[in-house]
């Protein structure tokens, strides 16, 4: 909950200075996101290669525990592709790009930002955001009527780190090795969704 605010701390801050001109346009108009992306990217792969014990870890889970980030790939992006019905001016693919963060706020709203624009990229971000405080917040309710994966599906990507404790809390310990799991092959899959969906 605390990254998330910090993360709308900084957007709001950033919408601010460019109202109030406080940064010239000039200054963020070059290849800037490009390369906070690429530094963003190098992160990500620093820190899922940092601990070699992960996938020591995967080969002992359930083989039928695989298919839940498939489950969750597919039905987000059938979500999306529903929700966009409500949405005549957003195709069918925008919002499976914006879905395909899977709570990845900071990754996929660079991308998209990157191959759509500002207001696609600031879609995506509070979707995602709203996606992680979801998972934080109702994470009980979705473990009471649903079942103990529903909360795992729901975090998307975060479930390895952020809504993991929330998890492994309603959901039980015995869930903390697929929770990382599917955080671990959502992380992987948002840069290739969401590149496809938006050179589509």
């Amino acid at each position: 909950m605390k990254s998330s605010i910090i993360i709308v701390s900084f957007f709001v801050l950033g919408v601010l200075s460019g109202y109030f001109e406080i940064i010239p346009l000039s200054a963020v108009e070059n290849d800037i996101s490009f390369y906070v992306l690429c530094c963003l990217m190098f992160c990500v792969g620093l820190s899922l290669g940092n601990d070699s014990n992960t996938l020591k870890r995967f080969t002992r889970i359930n083989p039928r525990f695989y298919l839940l980030p498939v489950a969750t790939i597919v039905g987000t992006l059938a979500g999306c592709a529903i929700i966009s019905l409500l949405f005549p001016g957003r195709s069918a693919l925008e919002s499976m790009a914006v879905g395909s963060g899977f709570g990845y706020y900071s990754l996929s709203s660079i991308f998209i930002t990157q191959y759509k624009g500002a207001e696609l990229g600031t879609i995506a971000l509070l979707s995602n955001i709203i996606r992680e405080i979801m998972a934080l917040l109702l994470a009980p309710l979705f473990v009471k009527y649903f079942g103990k994966l529903a909360s795992i599906s729901v975090g998307g990507a975060t479930t390895m780190d952020t809504t993991l404790p929330i998890i492994l809390k309603f959901s039980g310990k015995e869930f903390a090795v697929i929770s990382v799991f599917h955080g671990f092959i959502l992380d992987l899959s948002v840069p290739v969704l969401v590149a496809l969906f938006c050179s589509l």
